[in-house]
């Protein structure tokens, strides 16, 4: 469990129920207003963090016109310590959204920061302020909570405020985890959403809408809107304020199944090439999620982050690189789902890690059977349950190098498929058998329709150990089929533990994993 202490618990419930001494602002639960002129600038859309490491992190905010972003951190909830710095413009070539970068930050350490943005036109004109918490990784090893989990506003459920919103993200936020993992479909920018849903029970779901979220996004101002309607949330705005993320993209921040190159067949999309559309969204995502601003300026999604010398996340991108779906049964490797640049990162990022537990974030599951239209399959198994073939091969590549190269205490996490399961990948049950075994495990939606579980594809040795889905497909958010998962890493003994749980919290499955030596 994390180390974050009760006295420092008490600071944070004080931060962010009531002003601070020295009249410090704090996050509001009102609506986010439109975009507005006059008066002083605001924050509307809340603040976050991300890509926290044990001395840097990014903070996030978006302003209502041009403003510069001023921001302040430190050590203690009142600021008696803190620094200040002026941050980026906020301009509308980025839709007034901006980064900054915190330095020079203590590791394994509470970090509280506030941003005030300054009308451009008056610089002399100060804003709304909104504070925000983060924890920095540690240097030395320390106990480490994080949760992850994917899939938000997707099949047309938005916010419905008379059932919580995106309820689910207060019960993440109440296990107060050291940062967040979105595994990907941050956004589902092919997901119109609807003034109701008539849900099988007879009652009607009330969504929340809005123009940019009325039609499938194909313009950036569309992609930018999905993210600007998530910020609607009051549970969301809360967590993202309190917790540091690590995002990750899949397929739905653009469009359902895409690859590069594909032409769209589909009479709700005027634009059809995917090519044009994948830009769009890149740029919408890199503006609206708190990534370092580095990968920014490379356009990458796929990094490590370090988390002292316990723990290492690399965040793939499964999306971007691909080859196009097919039947998935090529026996040659071309781009494979990593792409041929990203799979050889990996491996030396693997190679070069001396953390004990490596965490490989994949948006898409190694075994769950993902199909797309036209006998096509979207994901890496096609389900024959033979030798590796088509995107198989690039994986069975990696699982090779991990076991030669003396790789341990490696585990995956995915979401994707709309369920929460845990799968053990066994080489003696394998019709691939170089490899050491290894656990996947599976969890979300977070806030969309749940589906029953995929067929499990055997080519890795891959048992299903736990699984919980709905019986029927599309499942609502109302019901109890919607799942995160967390992973505490124990200081003392290395031990790993893994608990999925559901919309309410309520854990339904468990596991503790030891360390292996190196």
């Amino acid at each position: 469990m994390s180390s974050f202490s009760t006295r420092a618990q008490l600071s944070r419930r004080t931060l962010f129920s009531g002003a601070l001494a020295g009249g410090a602002a704090v996050l509001t639960a009102a609506p986010a207003p439109a975009l507005i002129r006059g008066g002083r600038p605001t924050l509307p859309h809340g603040l976050q963090s991300g890509d926290v490491g044990a001395h840097t992190a990014t903070v996030w905010a978006r302003a209502d016109r041009p403003s510069r972003m001023v921001v302040e951190y430190a050590t203690r909830p009142d600021f008696r310590d803190a620094r200040r710095f002026s941050g980026p413009p906020l301009l509308g070539e980025t839709d007034f959204t901006g980064k900054a970068v915190l330095p020079a930050l203590p590791s394994g350490s509470d970090v509280y920061y506030r941003i005030t943005p300054y009308d451009l036109a008056d610089p002399t004109l100060a804003g709304q302020s909104r504070t925000g918490h983060l924890r920095t990784a540690s240097d030395g090893a320390r106990d480490i909570s994080f949760v992850w989990s994917g899939d938000l506003a997707g099949q047309g459920f938005g916010i419905d405020t008379a059932r919580g919103g995106y309820r689910i993200f207060d019960r993440m936020r109440e296990l107060d985890p050291d940062f967040y993992l979105c595994n990907g479909d941050n956004i589902y920018a092919d997901d119109p959403i609807e003034p109701s849903i008539t849900l099988p029970d007879g009652s009607i779901w009330h969504n929340l809408v809005t123009e940019e979220k009325s039609k499938v996004a194909e313009t950036l101002a569309e992609y930018r809107g999905n993210y600007k309607y998530n910020l609607l949330d009051e549970p969301l705005r809360r967590f993202y304020a309190e917790v540091a993320q690590i995002q990750q993209w899949d397929d739905h921040e653009t469009r359902n199944n895409w690859y590069p190159g594909e032409i769209l067949d589909d009479p709700a999309y005027r634009e059809k090439r995917v090519d044009v559309l994948k830009y769009r969204a890149r740029k919408a995502f890199h503006e609206y999620v708190p990534m370092h601003p580095r990968h920014d300026a490379e356009g990458r999604v796929y990094r490590v982050l370090r988390h002292g010398p316990l723990l290492d996340v690399f965040v793939l991108d499964m999306r971007w690189y691909r080859d196009a779906n097919s039947a998935n049964k090529q026996r040659y490797n071309n781009g494979g789902i990593l792409g041929r640049r990203q799979a050889e990162w990996l491996k030396r990022e693997l190679a070069a890690s001396t953390a004990t537990w490596k965490i490989i974030s994949n948006d898409m599951p190694l075994c769950e059977v993902v199909p797309d239209d036209g006998g096509k399959f979207e994901g890496v198994a096609q389900g024959d349950n033979g030798a590796p073939l088509g995107r198989e091969r690039q994986i069975a590549d990696i699982l090779r190098f991990l076991k030669h190269n003396g790789i341990r205490n490696v585990v995956w996490l995915t979401t994707d498929v709309h369920y929460t399961a845990a799968h053990y990948f066994d080489p003696d049950k394998a019709a691939f058998p170089e490899f050491d075994p290894f656990w996947q495990f599976t969890s979300g939606p977070l806030h969309a329709g749940s589906y029953p579980p995929d067929a499990v594809d055997t080519t890795f040795g891959a048992h299903q150990v736990f699984v919980k889905a709905p019986p029927v497909k599309n499942a609502s958010p109302a019901t109890e089929y919607q799942f995160f998962g967390q992973v505490c890493i124990d200081a003392a003994s290395k031990a790993l533990t893994v608990r999925l749980r559901d919309n309410g919290g309520t854990v339904l499955w468990s596991t503790e994993l030891p360390a292996h030596p190196k």
